[in-house]
């Protein structure tokens, strides 16, 4: 009943609207235009940020707020016109509109080629369906239509459409009767310049990635018909210019090709007279949730001459983990990101203190460092930098995703968290099944995943775990005797129950001095100065104590030169894994299964008894599971590695 009132509605308007004159629809429509471009708001924002997408290296700011309004009049003028001109018989129409190159269409029909239409929303589109028998009458005419959700306008389009003897084949039927259509020599009109989703093929569009539909180019490649599109300009008050393109389609061409070619072509008849197009649709849509490109059937072409470096980037900022060792397990799921589509600029969100161990990372094109326990500014400081098309949050904090959402950043992605899903808008699911113990790099991965990236060849890697003691004589004739720096990092901040005890550290340091004329380097925050000194006194003159004294620059710097870690569960073994110095790391209250060091060649020792692992701070019972480990089994467990 409803859908009826509204087509009565509609029927009632239409008949207004043919009861005025031309001119003035023109005139009230460039009044209504300015009017939706007052209070639209909504609309206002989407067509800016489309016109900035295309003309912001072009135009200035000033220049794009009046191409806007521009638009908005252009538009407001050209639907209200096209409601009369639809209900106008050809004849009438021609009095207002000038027709350009027809004859690039009619000399292919007349040849026998059918002819594939490639129509786009300029000036009044809508005036090719009454048209186009006018002037190709001789073989069959039909367009592409995109049935209504009121089946009764549906039906009443349908009619005002055909009663020139255009045929009209809905998108949802197949296209079997639009092919039998072209191979009997006919032609067809496609709306193209429209948002593809899942079937497009991802091409630049005013130097963009853009979904942009196959179903020209397909339709062409299965019946040999010739490409050409037309466009109608507004040239006055009432006046329009309907103009032709010559056949542009390339023999052999794949669909990719010819997609891409349609693209360009429209792009030109944008540019010719870009207010009379209709930017107030998403051209440029974020897909969700595969926003990545990787797993899209027809992927991503770029046409020769134009590289990744040339599109303009789809900007994406990930807010890093707050702990370092977090940070580093994420830098795989990162690297995912960088390579899911070409034209990605990654953009690292990380608190001031841990921001250099990403200019570690080649993919990161950006890093924005954040002041600490600082809301308000961290949120001024993202609405201030570049637009982001999507925000990846990695912490499950509230805070963190309460900063993207002020910061204006549309599209939000990240698990659930804590009281948070209000404000995420793609938010990753957890597995359904309880399953092993899974490495954190993998969750960090599935974000990656859940985004569109490839992440299934990210390999698995094993590390080397040791429980029992380990015999170091048979080691010592492989050693180079020459110094070597052996880092030492006896802290951990998460707190004690993550700590070795510091006088086997110390036993286990001289023990591997004797045998290996080694120098230690310690390392750790202000907070394991104790623990520091107590391990610097041990072991004497083969110890430099830099215990809070570094910066994590200096202490990136530091590692590079180590032969190997010794450590606890930290994030500084994480980072000696990232630069690639083997890690011989102790756990205890913590699971190396999930939280281990990335890559080959490292040892875990770690002895697992019954409360273990428990993830606690402080061991409230006798700490066992670090007593259980002796200094034999950590020394020869760096001999051994020394030795490889």
């Amino acid at each position: 009943m409803f859908d009826f009132v509204v087509y009565l509605l509609y029927r009632a308007g239409s008949a207004v609207v043919a009861a005025l004159p031309l001119p003035f629809l023109f005139a009230f429509g460039q009044f209504l235009g300015v009017c939706a471009w007052a209070f639209s708001g909504k609309y206002r924002r989407l067509a800016t940020r489309n016109l900035e997408i295309a003309f912001a290296n072009e135009k200035s700011p000033r220049e794009l707020r009046d191409l806007v309004r521009q638009h908005f009049r252009r538009l407001g003028a050209n639907l209200l016109c096209s409601a009369k001109l639809t209900q106008m018989p050809p004849e009438k129409i021609l009095e207002h509109v000038e027709v350009e190159n027809i004859e690039s269409m009619a000399r292919e029909f007349r040849a026998g080629v059918p002819v594939v239409l490639v129509i786009s929303h300029l000036g009044t589109w809508e005036v090719f369906a009454q048209l186009m028998p006018k002037f190709v009458g001789f073989v069959r005419n039909a367009s592409v239509y995109q049935g209504l959700g009121n089946r009764f306008i549906d039906q009443h389009v349908r009619r005002t459409r055909t009663q020139t003897g255009l045929e009209v084949f809905d998108r949802h039927d197949g296209f079997e009767p639009v092919i039998d259509l072209l191979r009997s020599g006919g032609g067809v009109g496609v709306l193209s310049d429209q948002h593809a989703g899942d079937h497009g093929v991802w091409t630049p569009f005013f130097g963009r990635l853009a979904s942009t539909s196959p179903l020209p180019a397909l339709l062409a490649k299965r019946t040999r018909a010739a490409l050409i599109a037309a466009g109608v300009y507004t040239t006055g008050r009432a006046r329009w210019r309907m103009v032709f393109t010559e056949r542009f389609d390339q023999t052999g061409a794949s669909v990719a090709v010819l997609t891409s070619k349609i693209s360009q072509v429209i792009e030109q008849q944008i540019r010719r007279a870009p207010e009379d197009w209709f930017w107030v649709h998403n051209r440029w849509k974020t897909p969700e949730p595969n926003f990545l490109l990787a797993h899209y059937k027809r992927g991503v072409y770029l046409p020769p001459g134009i590289s990744a470096r040339d599109l303009k980037p789809f900007r994406i900022l990930i807010r890093s983990s707050n702990w370092l060792g977090d940070a580093v397990i994420s830098v795989p799921a990162v690297r995912a990101i960088k390579g899911g589509r070409p034209d990605v600029h990654v953009t690292i969100a990380v608190p001031d203190k841990i921001a250099p161990m990403w200019k570690l990372i080649p993919e990161v094109d950006t890093i924005i460092p954040l002041p600490n326990d600082s809301f308000l500014p961290v949120v001024r400081l993202l609405k201030q930098r570049m637009p982001f098309d999507v925000a990846i949050l990695f912490p499950n904090s509230l805070r963190v995703a309460l900063e993207s959402w002020l910061s204006g950043i549309q599209r939000r992605v990240g698990y659930r968290g804590h009281r948070r899903s209000w404000l995420v808008n793609q938010i990753v699911r957890e597995p359904r099944k309880p399953g092993p113990p899974e490495h954190h790099s993998l969750r960090f991965l599935r974000i990656a995943h859940e985004c569109g990236a490839e992440t299934e060849k990210t390999p698995n890697v094993p590390r080397l775990t040791l429980n029992a003691q380990m015999s170091d004589s048979d080691q010592l004739s492989t050693i180079n005797y020459q110094p070597l720096k052996i880092g030492l990092c006896p802290g951990a901040e998460y707190g004690p129950a993550k700590r070795w005890l510091p006088e086997r550290f110390a036993e286990a340091a001289a023990k591997i001095t004797a045998q290996s004329s080694a120098q230690w380097i310690l390392l750790g925050t202000k907070n394991d100065a104790a623990i520091g000194e107590q391990i610097a006194a041990a072991i004497g003159d083969h110890c430099v104590n830099l215990i809070g004294q570094t910066t994590l620059d200096q202490l990136i710097d530091e590692l590079r030169q180590c032969r190997l870690l010794l450590t606890n569960d930290t994030g500084t073994m994480h980072l000696a894994a990232l630069l690639g110095v083997p890690v011989v790391a102790i756990f205890g209250s913590t699971e190396p299964r999930l939280t281990g060091p990335l890559g080959n060649g490292h040892i875990i020792l770690r002895h697992h008894v019954e409360c273990s692992p428990c993830f606690l701070r402080e061991c409230p019972i006798d700490f066992r599971c670090m007593k259980a480990l002796s200094v034999d089994e950590v020394a020869g467990a760096v001999l051994s590695l020394l030795a490889r």
